[in-house]
Formats: structure tokens, C-alpha cells, sequence
């Protein structure tokens, strides 16, 4: 079933902002974990992940009031990342189809800027992301079933 979250970026305190969401919502984390950057595989073209950003929030999710996911991610500068108050909020869609992963990315970026193109990711989905003509930044996620 699609369904919306919102994704919220952070300098370097992802996990201290999460576990405080946590103590206010209740619930687990997705999966009951956190995942890390060191955990990212190495990527032709992408540079290591340096030492320092190894143990950084590379993705977090947390169910709050009514369904809703609320996730999450360190946004480190050694990546390209400059976090400033108003970028760092994402209206995540997660469609129920390719083709409207597609449409939607199309659609939203008509006038703006892509950040990420729609493509395959290596944690098996098919991702991109762009800010559209009226500066509301989006990320779009197919998950096969």
C-alpha cells in the first residue's frame, strides 16, 4: 500500500534526535535497528566513507501517531552534505508501482532541480530525489514485493 513519511536530515546527532523522538512517540525503530554508513558497501564512482562518519545514522525509521514513519540521516560534509534549517526535511512517497514512482518523480521535478535521478539502490530499491519549482524537497522509493 503507498504511503507518505517524512525524512528529516541532521548534521551529526541523528541518533541523539531519534532516541529522543522515541521517548516522546514510544515504539521501535523499523526493524528494531539503526543502519550505518559503515555499513554502506563500497560504490564505484563514491568515495570511502571516512573513518569518522563510519559509526553516523545512514538511515533510521520510527512509526509515530497514526501510521506515519518518521526517518532519518546524518548528513556529513565529507559526503557533499551542507544541512541548513529548511533543506533538511524530505516528504518521502513511497509508491505502489514503478511506473508511479516514475510519473510522481517526473511530475514534482517538472520546473526544479533532481537531485539524485530515479535509479537502482543498493539496499534493492529503486530511489531518487529533487526539490521541486517551489523549493520542497522530495524523495521517491519503490520497494518491489
Amino acid at each position: 500500500m503507498a504511503k507518505t513519511s517524512t525524512y528529516l536530515n541532521f548534521t551529526r546527532n541523528t541518533e541523539e534526535a531519534f532516541n529522543f523522538y522515541k521517548s516522546v512517540f514510544g515504539g521501535e525503530f523499523v526493524d528494531g535497528k539503526i543502519n550505518r554508513f559503515g555499513e554502506i558497501p563500497p560504490q564505484e564512482g563514491m568515495p570511502p566513507i571516512a573513518e569518522a562518519d563510519k559509526n553516523l545514522v545512514m538511515h533510521v525509521a520510527l512509526p509515530i501517531l497514526g501510521g506515519h514513519l518518521l526517518m532519518g540521516t546524518d548528513a556529513p560534509e565529507s559526503l557533499g552534505f551542507k544541512v541548513n534549517k529548511g533543506n533538511n526535511v524530505y516528504i518521502s512517497l513511497h509508491p505502489d508501482t514503478r511506473e508511479e514512482a516514475d510519473r510522481l518523480f517526473a511530475s514534482l521535478s517538472e520546473g526544479g532541480a533532481v537531485e539524485m535521478p530515479m535509479q537502482e539502490m543498493f539496499w534493492g530499491d529503486y530511489y531518487g530525489s529533487l526539490t521541486d519549482q517551489f523549493g520542497i524537497r522530495w524523495m521517491v522509493n519503490y520497494t518491489a514485493r
